[in-house]
Parts: structure tokens; C-alpha cells; sequence
């Protein structure tokens, strides 16, 4: 179950790395293309090469039109495909100044409650975005440039926080069943005893 889970998360990862490469990708071009616009508008362009200035501009040099809403919903949909690797590595930032001093039976606990608040949030982020889809969908909305339906990033966003919420489950389950066995299954993202 553990090599499943774990497939699972690492994919998602994959996935958002790639997604969040290409919005960065589509950000330098959209700054890049911003600033030739602006060049070939200045009046210093328009004194020197004013048929070449023309030409560009007409051939479209420019930002990429609707790129803030491509990076919103690129960047939503990416941090949901993060979250499930995070969860299973115990990757979450934490602080264990206090909790290194307690006994073990105390920070097992520890990590089963944290586990299950994580789930249940998981779960609810997920629920949340399951009716804003249903919502965004019922009405039409889309984004003011580009008009694509604004349910679609909520439905991406939705598919990665659900596989968030699987995992999640899977991580509360192992630490419940650490805490009343005393046997450790999963060490910050890896099986005992590899």
C-alpha cells in the first residue's frame, strides 16, 4: 500500500513541477514580451526603425494575453499536486525543540493527531472545492481575457486535493495504528526496516 501511495504522491509531484515550469516559462515570456512592446513603442524605436517597430507590433509582440489567469490557476493546481508528497514524507514544516524531550509514546501521539487534523483538512479542502466546482460550473463563470470556465481549475485543483485527501487518510491510519502498536511503519516518508 505504501509503494502505492507513494507512486501516487511522487507522480502528482512530477506532474506540478512541470505545470509550474511552464507557468514560469510563460511568465518570463509574457515579461519579455511586455518589455519589446514597450520598446518598440518608445519613441527612440520609432525615429530609428519605425516600419520594423510597426511590423512587430502588428505581428503581436506583446505579453501573452490572460497570463495572470493561466498562473493562478496553473499555481493552484500545482501546490495541490505537491501536498500529497509532502504529506506522506512528513515534509510539513514543524518544530521540535519541545516535542524531542517528550518520551516516545508522547510523540507518537503527537503524530497521529497531527496526521488525522491533516486528513480531516484535506478532506475538507477537497469537499470545498468539489462544490465550487459544482458551483463555477451551474453558473458559467469564466475568466474575464481568455473565457475559459473557471470550473475547470477548480476540477484540476480538486483532483490533486482529493489525491491529497487519500493520502492524507493512508498517513493517519499508519500513525494510528503506530500509536497502538508501538511499531513504526512509516519513517518520514519511507517504510521501516529500508
Amino acid at each position: 500500500m505504501h509503494k502505492l501511495m507513494m507512486g501516487l504522491a511522487r507522480t502528482l509531484a512530477i506532474i506540478g513541477g512541470i505545470v509550474l515550469s511552464a507557468l514560469i516559462l510563460l511568465t518570463c515570456v509574457s515579461i519579455l514580451g511586455r518589455l519589446l512592446n514597450g520598446v518598440f513603442h518608445s519613441d527612440f524605436m520609432e525615429s530609428i526603425a519605425p516600419g520594423f517597430s510597426r511590423w512587430a507590433i502588428s505581428m503581436g509582440v506583446g505579453p501573452v494575453n490572460g497570463d495572470f489567469e493561466l498562473v493562478e490557476a496553473g499555481v493552484a493546481f500545482a501546490i495541490f499536486c505537491f501536498l500529497p508528497l509532502c504529506q506522506i514524507t512528513a515534509g510539513h514544516a514543524s518544530v521540535d525543540i519541545l516535542t524531542n524531550s517528550f518520551p516516545k509514546g508522547v510523540n507518537r501521539f503527537l503524530r497521529m493527531v497531527i496526521e488525522i487534523v491533516f486528513a480531516a483538512v484535506l478532506i475538507l479542502i477537497a469537499w470545498k472545492l468539489f462544490d465550487g466546482m459544482i458551483s463555477k460550473r451551474q453558473y458559467g463563470e469564466t475568466t474575464f481575457l481568455l473565457q475559459f470556465p473557471i470550473w475547470w481549475a477548480y476540477a484540476l485543483s480538486f483532483v490533486a486535493s482529493l489525491a491529497a485527501a487519500v493520502v492524507g487518510l493512508y498517513m493517519a491510519g499508519v500513525r494510528i495504528y503506530e500509536f497502538f502498536t508501538g511499531r513504526i511503519l512509516v519513517w518520514d516518508g519511507m517504510e521501516a526496516g529500508h
